[in-house]
């Protein structure tokens, strides 16, 4: 009996989970098979992998029927994994009608991925069937793209929703051959309008946007909303960062509750965006932006900036490159600051702002102590050959590194164009080529090639062979 039970456990466990498993065999067989699949690239070794399995197998217990989940053994199914460049693990990648439609950029836990995916399985434009539908639809927190077409079938409906298929995980998408609405709304019998949030309204701007291309095609309508979208000023959240981030921006932080204080959240933004104004009709390039200072803290402390000091905004520029810049004095109420700190940031005035801990007085050792100050007069010395450590002080691979990694240091020491360094990348803003994401990591920053550094992948006790 005992073993008829054990196996019954056996069997019952082999078929617990609800994630698939595809290998380099069937994964391209399989992977057709599904409008919209799920995939994790993942190392059985790996931690992050391991921290993802519990919520990734819920997910795929909540989506069971809805969207498939599945999973790659990257170790023993290479092809598979190269094929769709994985570099990292885990690798979390979204398939539709078999094609590779990108990277899951969702959060990592159940409820995330539940919610990131019932989001994906529907429409990629909502179809409005009468006035309180539409009404519903546009009043929404987020920016809504409608399109209009008094034939359900023309080409002009087929490259709009060829585009809110493109664009649906970062937008929203509603569609309607409603008479009524179309007399109302359009009165060509095809049209496309972004309606801007209704509790983002101001005077500054008009609350929605029409399409004025004479051709619907998905390219042009896809350059229409990207450019419009977030209008002067938008709310920054989680959701919309990254689309933000990618851009020269001027963000306010403050108390900003659109749930509980929409009227204080907006006197704030109406006077940024009256400033904003101002110099974008001068035809200057900025995107703009406001957003939670508890929020964004992260932000806030890598600006040097002290999120608990009252109401004020504070405000700061990131530029594409990384570069950042701060509004030291306080921001007033009739703008008079703000319009200066852009005055003088326009005119190349502002000394740009670095984290950074002291340049060592004493920086002798086998191993060069780098800081954000003296980061550009070593690491980017053209005549030297640079390794460089990025570390944490509270982690303990970097503590098992360092004696490691000092031993290497003495090694070369003898050599005047080599440079072993480290950095502490909690205290210092890291330059943006050099993208690190964990502790800790090491780049190869050769000599001529300061604007490509390599990142170094293999075990630290092969580094000596490197050189």
């Amino acid at each position: 009996l005992k073993e008829i039970i054990l196996r019954l456990v056996m069997h019952s466990a082999a078929r617990a989970s609800d994630v698939l498993e595809f290998t380099d065999d069937d994964f391209d067989s399989k992977i057709g098979d599904h409008d919209l699949i799920l995939v994790e690239f993942f190392a059985p070794w790996c931690g992050h992998c391991k921290r993802l399995a519990p919520e990734y197998e819920a997910a795929a217990t909540r989506l069971k029927g809805i969207v498939p989940l599945a999973k790659v053994d990257c170790t023993a199914n290479s092809n598979v994994c190269g094929k769709y460049g994985v570099s990292g693990y885990p690798t979390l990648k979204i398939f539709r009608d078999g094609e590779d439609s990108g990277g899951y950029d969702g959060h990592r836990t159940a409820d995330g991925i539940v919610s990131h995916l019932k989001k994906q399985a529907g429409p990629a434009s909502v179809e409005l069937k009468s006035e309180a539908e539409f009404e519903k639809f546009i009043g929404g927190r987020d920016a809504s793209v409608v399109g209009f077409f008094a034939d359900g079938g023309s080409v002009a409906q087929g490259e709009f929703l060829k585009a809110a298929s493109a664009l649906r995980e970062s937008y929203r998408f509603g569609h309607t051959n409603v008479e009524d609405l179309l007399k109302k709304h359009d009165d060509d019998g095809e049209g496309i309008v972004l309606f801007r949030p209704p509790l983002l309204s101001n005077k500054f701007e008009d609350s929605s946007v029409k399409f004025t291309e004479d051709k619907f095609t998905s390219a042009k309508i896809k350059k229409f909303i990207q450019d419009n979208i977030f209008g002067i000023c938008p709310h920054m959240t989680d959701d919309n960062k990254d689309q933000l981030k990618g851009k020269d921006l001027l963000v306010a932080y403050y108390d900003v509750d659109y749930e509980k204080n929409p009227k204080g959240s907006n006197y704030w933004r109406n006077r940024v965006m009256k400033v904003a104004k101002s110099f974008l009709d001068q035809g200057k390039k900025l995107s703009f932006a406001v957003a939670n200072k508890n929020s964004f803290s992260h932000d806030v402390s890598e600006l040097g900036l002290d999120g608990s000091s009252g109401e004020l905004p504070l405000v700061g520029i990131r530029t594409a490159k990384g570069d950042k810049y701060v509004m030291k004095e306080e921001f007033s109420r009739d703008g008079k600051t703000l319009e200066k700190f852009l005055q003088d940031y326009f005119d190349g005035n502002l000394k740009r702002y670095l984290k950074s801990e002291p340049i060592p007085e004493n920086n002798d050792g086998p191993v060069k102590v780098i800081v954000a100050e003296n980061f550009d007069s070593i690491v980017n010395d053209e005549s030297k050959d640079v390794l460089i450590e990025f570390y944490a002080p509270w982690c303990g691979h970097c503590k098992s590194l360092e004696p490691k990694y000092k031993e290497l240091g003495e090694k070369l020491s003898g050599d005047p164009n080599i440079v072993i360094a480290k950095m502490d990348a909690t205290a210092n803003d890291v330059p943006s080529q050099y993208e690190v994401r964990g502790f800790p990591t090491i780049y190869f920053s050769p000599a001529g090639q300061k604007q490509n550094p390599k990142k170094y992948e293999v075990c630290v006790f092969d580094l000596i062979f490197f050189f």
